[in-house]
């Protein structure tokens, strides 16, 4: 059974010596492997995310419905389809499944993570001292360095080409634990980026809504420039691997490394593109509350304006209000609306 040679092939890595079944509909429906890192990782991911649901709930606070759904359906979700599906089975027979299964754990779950804003429902459920753990953590010079904008976006520009283009990706076909690793660098480059870039979370390394569209402007070329790189190459990548299967159906190893080029290529820009509708979606409600904010300052001031100006004479040194007083009211009222962190809860200035 393909079962049984799926799992000596994907966490072993066996030399492969078995000609695989070819994949069909069926199989990539009914073929699933185990990969337990991933699958213990999400099993904790999920339960510590729904404790935090359970404690929200219990409090009587309410927490969005999409960003459940996008951190464990969608986001957790895509990590146990890409890792332990007919995908996580046949990626190291097929150069274009793991190009699928890359994609997923580079750029679509970090994203849907990202969305939901696991951190801020950390921050608002945690004990004191867990929280104040947190917090010494987001505040760290280290986070500050992880999460440094140039540097997340030179890690995932140059992953994949330092990846396809050294001897490491063939030892991660070899290697189960190499290969377990290469999973987790994926998604933690992707998070990395994800996290300041779209994300909802309180964490550092945010920029301005013109920066972070600047930087989903650098990332589009790149997959397009390797994608098209793969699919003019007549040299195997992992030549030797590929070719040890020896199999009989079809795409052969060439044409499977052209399907992966083109995979990387139009997911790539299909990705970007899902990528720029949320931050698009962000910056118009950020502005949109940035707004409201300013409208609330201005008739608070204007209010203390007015109250000033039918005080009785004696009541008040001048007919108007210095501009100490004038300060002040504005100090008052962006008091009340000061966002995270300073008095809001974590991530609702998103």
């Amino acid at each position: 059974m393909f079962t049984r040679f799926a799992m000596v092939l994907v966490p072993l890595h066996a030399t492969p010596t078995d000609q695989p079944p070819p994949l069909t509909p069926y199989r990539l429906l009914t073929e699933w492997t185990w990969e337990w890192s991933m699958a213990v990782g999400i099993a904790i991911a999920a339960g510590l995310y729904i404790a935090g649901l359970v404690v929200m709930h219990r409090r009587g606070d309410r927490w969005p419905v999409p960003r459940s759904f996008s951190f464990l359906l969608c986001g957790l979700g895509s990590i146990a389809i890409a890792t332990m599906s007919a995908l996580g089975t046949y990626d190291t027979v097929l150069f274009s499944i793991h190009m699928v299964q890359h994609m997923i754990l580079m750029m679509v779950a970090p994203l849907f993570l990202a969305l939901g804003a696991p951190v801020t429902l950390a921050l608002r459920t945690l004990r004191p001292r867990p929280r104040a753990m947190l917090l010494a953590v987001l505040h760290s010079k280290v986070a500050r360095v992880f999460t440094f904008a140039p540097l997340t976006l030179a890690l995932f520009i140059a992953t994949p080409f330092v990846l396809y283009y050294s001897p490491f990706y063939e030892i991660s076909l070899r290697s189960g634990f190499w290969h377990a690793f290469l999973h987790l660098h994926f998604l933690i480059i992707g998070c990395l980026l994800m996290w300041p870039l779209v994300g909802i979370d309180p964490v550092p390394g945010r920029i301005s809504y013109p920066l972070r569209l600047l930087m989903l402007f650098l990332m589009l070329p790149f997959h397009a420039f390797l994608g098209i790189s793969i699919m003019s190459s007549t040299t195997l990548i992992a030549e030797s691997w590929y070719l040890a299967f020896n199999r009989a159906w079809p795409p052969s190893p060439l044409d499977d490394q052209y399907l992966a080029g083109g995979i990387l290529w139009a997911s790539g820009d299909a990705l970007a593109l899902l990528m720029l509708i949320a931050l698009f979606a962000q910056w118009y409600a950020h502005s949109q509350r940035e707004a409201r904010r300013e409208d609330r300052r201005l008739d608070r001031l204007e209010a203390q304006l007015q109250r000033a100006a039918e005080a009785p004479i004696g009541a008040r040194d001048d007919k108007e209000p210095t501009r100490y007083d004038q300060a002040r009211a504005g100090q008052a009222a962006d008091a009340e609306m000061r966002p995270a962190g300073t008095g809001g809860q974590p991530g609702d200035d998103q």
